[in-house]
């Protein structure tokens, strides 16, 4: 079975009735493709953190509270919620080793945002301060699963490649986005008003972070794509790791080293 790894709130989180309900939909996504969901604790230490990471195939950051701008040189504005330096602590672990080990990877709404700072981004602390923004934050005025405007996706993108289209209408909860793009991440998807929706790492083999919540639209193709996607790009990293550690064939037959015909 191939293991994804969640990233989880704090238990001491003030909206984590409605993180628990998302990422009880992030788990379902999961095994919906075919995947197993191991939920990750944001309390853990370094060295458990990386053995929980170690047993994993692939990675999803999930949804959440706003990251730190300490974190990308910033002093925080009255418009910042829901900081956790435990949790920004183990995200940006677990991005920087799913980077560093090639591991498959998928960022949901603060996952897109954490992944950016992760490589040297940084962020709107509110989508207010991006030039003629629209509404961005439709809870609790609206339920998860409403399609609150449409994004434009790169038809060269990995993500129009999963879609199979360049236009796609989502559901929208955050009130923060990415500002200035890491170098290594490139935009692929975007509102339009400008904000980033998307982004890839061109040289990772499945590095895709979106802005919207998919898990809290699973009756969509959309969907069921990222999801799939992540399930199968992870099951390929799995089985990868698998036949690094069998042991080197014997040849049957073939002499004791020393003893062979000597081509002197």
């Amino acid at each position: 079975m191939t293991t994804i790894g969640i990233t989880l709130h704090p238990n001491t989180s003030p909206d984590r009735e409605e993180l628990d309900q998302l990422v009880s939909q992030i788990a379902a996504g999961v095994v919906a493709a075919g995947g197993d969901p191991l939920l990750i604790a944001a309390e853990l230490e370094e060295a458990p953190l990386y053995a929980q990471f170690s047993n994993i195939d692939g990675l999803i950051l999930s949804g959440g509270g706003d990251v730190d701008p300490a974190r990308y040189g910033e002093r925080p504005t009255p418009h910042l919620g829901g900081v956790d330096e435990q949790r920004d602590r183990m995200e940006l672990l677990l991005a920087g080793w799913a980077l560093a080990e090639r591991k498959p990877l998928l960022g949901i709404c603060r996952g897109l945002q954490l992944l950016n700072v992760a490589c040297g981004g940084a962020l709107y602390q509110d989508v207010s301060q991006h030039d003629g923004a629209m509404q961005h934050a439709c809870s609790p005025n609206h339920p998860h699963d409403y399609l609150a405007h449409e994004i434009s996706v790169e038809p060269d993108s990995l993500l129009a490649a999963l879609l199979g289209k360049t236009t796609v209408q989502v559901n929208s909860l955050h009130h923060q986005a990415c500002r200035t793009m890491a170098p290594a991440l490139r935009v692929v998807a975007r509102a339009a008003d400008g904000i980033v929706e998307a982004a890839e790492i061109p040289e990772h083999p499945f590095a895709l972070a979106v802005q919207w919540h998919p898990e809290a639209l699973p009756q969509t193709e959309e969907s069921r794509a990222l999801f799939g996607a992540l399930v199968a790009a992870s099951a390929l990293e799995g089985q990868r790791c698998a036949d690094s550690l069998q042991p080197a064939p014997t040849l049957t037959g073939a002499p004791p080293v020393g003893q062979g015909r000597s081509t002197l």
